[in-house]
Formats: structure tokens, sequence, C-alpha cells
């Protein structure tokens, strides 16, 4: 297994799961009661899947996770940085909406701030890598 394409897929997996959390805790609890009517999601996938079974989040959430990791570390090298980076900012995004929703401007500076931090240490760790295998 290689390692370098695995660690390169954390930033990308890490916003989508924070996403994933962040839209479950904010859904109202008339959803959680059975009103499947009032699922709060952007994304018309997701928002078609939580408006037809209350394990709707749940199964999708576990599906894009799962393809997030397939194409993260199958595609090609070029195409699954594409990918990767797509998809960490696209539920850096989603998710910011829900935090500047309850929390504001200043908790979604932060959390886009986490976000480039990590994906820059872990872009440094995999070229620090490649640095060493080149002078071996």
């Amino acid at each position: 297994m290689n390692k370098k394409k695995l660690l390169l897929v954390i930033p990308a997996f890490w916003a989508s799961l924070f996403d994933i959390v962040i839209t479950i805790i904010y859904q109202p609890n008339d959803y959680w009661n059975g009103n499947l009517k009032v699922a709060n999601e952007g994304n018309p996938i997701g928002g078609l899947f939580m408006k037809n079974h209350i394990s709707g989040i749940f199964v999708l959430s576990i599906l894009w996770l799962i393809l997030i990791i397939i194409l993260g570390y199958y595609l090609p090298k070029k195409i699954s940085r594409v990918f990767l980076l797509f998809v960490l900012i696209a539920n850096t995004w989603g998710a910011s909406s829900w935090i500047y929703m309850h929390h504001g401007f200043w908790y979604v500076m932060a959390f886009i701030f986490f976000n480039s931090i990590l994906f820059y240490k872990i872009e440094d760790i995999v070229n620090r890598e490649k640095i060493v295998e080149l002078r071996n």
C-alpha cells in the first residue's frame, strides 16, 4: 500500500467528514422525529437521500467517504490530486455555510485556515519523502 497516496487523501477526507458531522448536528429536531420534508441540505443528492429515509444521510456519507478513499488512491496521480483538492474545497465550503450560520465569520476563517495548513503540511510530508527517496 502506498503511504504517500493515503496521506494525500487525509485533507479531503477530513473536510468531508467535518461537513457530514456538522450537517447531521444542525438538522432540525423535526427531521430526527421523522418529518423528512424539513431536511436541510444544500447538496441536491444529499437532500434527495435525506428526504427519502432518515438514514439516507448516513448511507450517502459512508459511500462518499469510501469513494474519496478509493478515487484518491487509485486515480492517476494528477487526476487524483485535482479530485482531492476539489473535495477539500467543496466540503470546506459546505461546512462553512453551517459554521457561518451558527457561529459567524471568524469561525469560518479559522476552519479554512486549519484546512489550508493541513493541506500544506500533508503536501510537505509527501514532498519531503520524495526528496529522501531521490537522495537514496
